[in-house]
């Protein structure tokens, strides 16, 4: 089924099931501990052994020996798999790095050897008794000291220009030009990466934590050299991935490779400290805005220049996408610059690009709002675009920005800000109002599924789409239960295998209108056979309250699907809507902190956003989702810095004690309101992604807050106590 007129009126505009807050149908698995994670498959695998990865001891370099020999002579060792060892191995084109090392070495950590054994613990004890001789080779690890000499990135839209920026930003009014720096990050998900392999004949199946099925299938393939055909992916159930599980990592490859070697299943998990080094993480970025405007306010220059690094044949943060589309002005210039870092793999982290981006756009913007003494939501607004800023011939599909900031300062009570920084007090705490605008692309992936119903009237959706805590089960169901006229407690959705109909996945916030969009092709295509089976006109037809009717007529669902059943399976393809309308999420974020005058602390006592993301699926969900990002927007703000060891070029700060993220006592109530609104470009559903929305925005809103709670400008996050210090008045 292909998507490219409009969408006009469907069953799903019912919105008998879609669209009503609906509980998680997976969430009594999870919450009893009975959803089964990849690692915890000891049904599907009897008689495994544990594998534990040894990683590189050095960031760049080469491997001159590996002695295993006192691995091998431990209690319970069955083998240890190396480069010398594992045969001939491929490199997936999604990996920037290969998932074993040898000879060279290309980041700390990398795997150099599995070391199989019957149980963890003898696995665990044998890894350390691997040596391994390097010759360390000199790599560079720090941006700021590459940055100078780095590239315009290859791709699209890594430059953009349209008029004459540098004229207008000279000759404007009033002007600003700063620095931001964001640091490296780690997505430091609840459950690590892990696989168990399983080897039958040549025939590979992996049970692992990963977002992206068919990526997966195609990853593997490419790096063992086997066809897809001959290998199964598995993952039902994952614990958070946040783009750090969208391409498997050494955890599958490795756990491959042990056992055929072991000649038995293998089960493989990362420690902690092995997802910063031996995973991706959302590289440091050096961000220069500069802004122009006239008196009035009117933005006349904007060129926002980024810089981020990663290995040889990486890729860069984009960080300078939203503003390419968020704000007016005549005059305009991008530009993403990519460094070559010896660090570990840089790559997708929760709304790659805009996170970021707007990390240092959304304080420039609040900088620039004070330059002109204009009220930051009314310097929003004023520069509102109704088309894309680069393209004026193209058109927003649906832009609501300008009532996402008036109502959300409504609802907050921002007309009770006092502008002049450091001016209101709450005992020893001043405390201050902040806000940023919230924006991320909207972006649409082929998606399928197969839809069936038996006997009993019971529907049955299989796809290979993943639920990484999104919900991804529960708005397929509810897809499934509008298109075909059932109450929610007769579907049942099958999710995470590969040999079900290829999905989006689940990453980039596109997951849940794409894949839902694939449910709703494969409907059509059932509801189209029913039709035809019952001598109905499909045009006709009505699928109700368990009942198909046309005209006078109705059959009960579960006789018209009749003893064997009957189903259907379609995929939803996207024609050109998206290149003829930029298709975008918006939102507006409003946060009250308060800064401690004695020590510098920051806490946030308030926080909230409405948020414009067309038809919202399942309220409740999304609104988990959203406050899921507000609370990494706090966490970007003000703890998160994977810190970087630049003689040795390793994150130091390797595992949670260390690397800090927000818990319960740093989360204030987080208010969510969604505006009622739809999108008929997006897809069928009308809907858009909203999983990252709720970062996108949120950080700077909280620096923005910080500084008119105490007056201290900082743009280098995290906004730590030092920082906060040195600037602070005297209390």
């Amino acid at each position: 089924m292909k998507f490219d007129t409009p969408a006009g009126r469907n069953p799903i505009d019912q919105q008998k099931v879609i669209g009503k807050p609906t509980d998680r149908i997976d969430g009594p698995l999870k919450v009893t501990g009975t959803a089964p994670y990849a690692f915890e498959r000891n049904d599907v695998a009897p008689n495994h052994a544990y594998g534990v990865i040894v990683g590189a001891g050095v960031a760049k370099g080469r491997i001159k020996r590996i002695d295993a020999a006192d691995a091998l002579r431990a209690p319970g060792v069955l083998s240890v798999v190396t480069y010398e060892n594992a045969g001939k191995l491929g490199k997936a084109k999604a990996h920037t790095a290969t998932m074993l090392a040898g000879p060279e070495v290309e980041h700390y950590d990398q795997a150099v050897a599995i070391v199989v054994a019957e149980t963890f613990e003898q696995a665990r004890d044998a890894a350390k008794r691997v040596r391994v001789d390097y010759a360390r080779t000199k790599g560079k690890y720090e941006l700021k000291a590459v940055k100078d000499g780095a590239p315009i990135a290859k791709g699209d839209k890594m430059k953009t220009a349209r008029g004459d920026f540098a004229g207008a930003f000279a000759s404007a009014p009033v002007k600003l030009d700063a620095t931001y720096t964001t640091p490296d990050q780690s997505h430091m998900m609840m459950e690590p990466h892990a696989t168990i392999a399983a080897w039958n004949g040549d025939e590979l199946t992996l049970w692992t934590s990963n977002q992206m099925i068919a990526w997966a299938v195609r990853d593997m393939s490419e790096t063992l050299l086997i066809p897809k055909e001959k290998i199964r992916v598995v993952s039902p159930y994952v614990g958070g991935g946040f783009g750090g599980k969208l391409w498997v990592r050494s955890d599958a490859v490795m756990a491959a490779l042990a056992a055929k070697a072991a000649g038995r299943p293998v089960k493989v998990a990362l420690a902690r400290p092995q997802l910063m080094n031996n995973t991706t993480h959302r590289p440091a970025t050096i961000q220069r805005i500069r802004i122009g405007a006239d008196k009035a306010g009117k933005i006349t220059a904007i060129a926002h220049q980024t810089w981020s690094g990663d290995l040889p044949g990486g890729g860069p943060e984009t960080a300078a996408n939203q503003t390419q589309l968020l704000y007016a002005g005549d005059n305009r210039l991008t530009e993403t610059h990519l460094a070559v870092l010896d660090l570990p793999e840089a790559n997708a982290m929760r709304a790659p690009g805009e996170a970021p981006g707007m990390m240092a756009l959304e304080v420039a913007m609040d900088e620039m709002a004070e330059k002109l003494g204009m009220d930051p939501v009314r310097f929003r607004i004023v520069n509102d675009t109704l088309v894309d800023p680069e393209k004026p011939e193209r058109k927003f599909s649906d832009r609501n920005l300008v009532r996402c900031l008036e109502e959300g300062a409504q609802k907050f009570g921002w007309d009770r800000r006092n502008p002049k920084p450091g001016q209101v007090r709450d005992g020893d705490w001043l405390v201050g109002l902040g806000m940023a605008a919230a924006f991320r692309n909207n972006m649409n992936m082929k998606s399928g599924a197969r839809v069936g119903v038996d006997r009993k009237g019971m529907v049955t959706v299989a796809t290979d789409m993943t639920d990484i805590g999104t919900g991804s089960y529960t708005i397929i169901a509810q897809t499934a239960a509008e298109m075909l006229g059932v109450p929610l407690d007769k579907v049942v959705v099958l999710l995470g295998d590969s040999r079900f109909p290829v999905s989006a996945g689940s990453g980039g916030q596109w997951g849940g209108n794409s894949s839902t969009a694939g449910v709703y092709a494969a409907c059509v295509d059932l509801r189209r056979r029913i039709a035809q089976k019952l001598g109905f006109n499909s045009d006709d037809v009505t699928f109700a309250d368990g009942k198909v009717s046309s005209g006078n007529r109705a059959v009960d669902l579960a006789k018209a699907a009749g003893d064997e059943g009957i189903s259907g399976e379609d995929s939803m393809e996207y024609g050109t809507l998206e290149k003829d309308y930029a298709q975008a999420t918006f939102g507006a974020h409003f946060v009250e902190a308060a800064v401690n005058v004695y020590t510098g602390e920051i806490r946030v006592r308030r926080m909230s956003g409405v948020y414009d993301a067309g038809r919202i699926l399942n309220p409740k969900s999304a609104r988990s989702q959203v406050i899921g990002g507000m609370t990494m927007g706090i966490g970007a703000a003000l703890m998160e810095d994977a810190v970087v060891d630049p003689r040795f070029g390793y994150f130091v700060n390797h595992d949670l004690a260390e690397y800090h993220v927000p818990v319960h006592l740093d989360v204030p109530h987080q208010e969510v309101v969604f505006l009622d609104t739809l999108d008929d470009k997006t897809s069928p559903m009308k809907a858009k992604g909203v999983g990252e929305l709720g970062l996108c925005g949120a950080a700077a809103a909280v620096a923005n807050a910080v500084y008119n709670a105490c007056g201290v400008r900082i743009r280098d996050y995290p906004l730590t106590l030092d920082k906060v210090l040195e600037g602070l008045p005297v209390a």
